[in-house]
């Protein structure tokens, strides 16, 4: 085993980004007009409140990640940029404002994530049945993912997304096991994997995620999908984490793009239906690809051939 790095040893000088996680800045009217819709609805973006690398080239092509039960979270992850604390009251017109954004947007296929609301009863999923439905029927040749809590692994809030019936459901367990404690605080790590295994059991083609470059280890990075695939886990995401403020957690290491073309490989050969492995993958990343199965593995399969 590989020697395991200290998390955010005090000592250890902040890394210098490299060239390869340069982006461009948003710009054009696509941007200006998604820019206005969000603003319009009054609506929250992951995008904005996740500080994403890839917000300009998504609404620069007309796509948003929406941001639903408010824009304050219940749990304070050591990576994520989203406000903690207590947040508002649910809105209950929150899923039909939703629906609406996405009718003017026009889009083929929509993503959908929210905070944690872990002081409610139902964690929310009555808001997401809600919003789900509200797309659906609003904009019924949309497809649709959804990036969901953990719901704590309750079977009936967790039923309430596979009764609405998404095109795809997302759960992101962001980190390997050992750093789940630092990285997530209040989540735990084989509880995000039997919410993934409801989702499976329910018939939902799932998808989940990791974040590199906290101190994980190759050797983790692999057991960590390889316990995914056991849950049976259709889709994987594999980017690099970025400090989003001083407040959070430091980069550790920041991951050659190489590396991310050979989990790429491996996540193939372990069985994933798709592989989304780079610098600047998001969960949200290209994600009307990853509603289509067979597209990514055929993909390559074609690929392997043709070397």
């Amino acid at each position: 085993m590989t020697e395991l790095p200290v998390l955010n040893e005090a000592a250890e000088p902040k890394i210098k980004k490299p060239d390869w996680l340069r982006v461009k800045l948003p710009i054009g009217e696509d941007y200006r007009h998604v820019r206005s819709l969000v603003d319009t609805h009054k609506l929250h973006t992951i995008c904005e409140s996740g500080n994403c690398p890839n917000m300009g080239e998504c609404w620069g092509e007309g796509t948003a990640t929406f941001m639903i039960l408010g824009n304050i979270c219940t749990r304070s992850c050591g990576f994520c940029a989203v406000a903690t604390g207590r947040p508002e009251p649910v809105d209950w017109d929150e899923p039909q404002r939703v629906a609406e954004a996405i009718n003017l947007m026009k889009v083929k296929h929509a993503v959908v994530t929210s905070v944690d609301r872990d002081e409610i009863a139902d964690g929310g999923s009555i808001i997401w049945f809600n919003t789900i439905k509200a797309i659906k029927a609003l904009n019924p040749s949309t497809t649709l993912e959804t990036l969901i809590p953990d719901f704590k692994a309750e079977a009936a809030n967790i039923q309430r997304i596979i009764d609405a019936a998404p095109e795809v459901v997302s759960h992101n367990i962001e980190t390997v096991e050992r750093l789940t404690r630092q990285v997530r605080i209040q989540a735990k790590y084989w509880r995000s994997m039997e919410t993934l295994r409801i989702l499976k059991k329910g018939g939902m083609r799932t998808k989940s995620g990791i974040m590199l470059g906290l101190g994980e280890v190759k050797e983790e990075v692999v057991q960590t999908m390889q316990d995914l695939r056991d849950s049976e886990v259709d889709v994987i995401t594999i980017g690099q984490y970025l400090q989003p403020s001083k407040k959070h957690l430091q980069v550790q290491r920041f991951i050659h793009p190489d590396e991310f073309k050979e989990l790429r490989e491996i996540g193939y050969e372990m069985g994933f239906d798709y592989v989304e492995s780079g610098p600047l993958v998001r969960s949200s990343y290209h994600s009307d690809k990853h509603v289509i199965a067979g597209w990514g593995r055929n993909k390559w399969i074609e690929e392997k051939n043709s070397n």
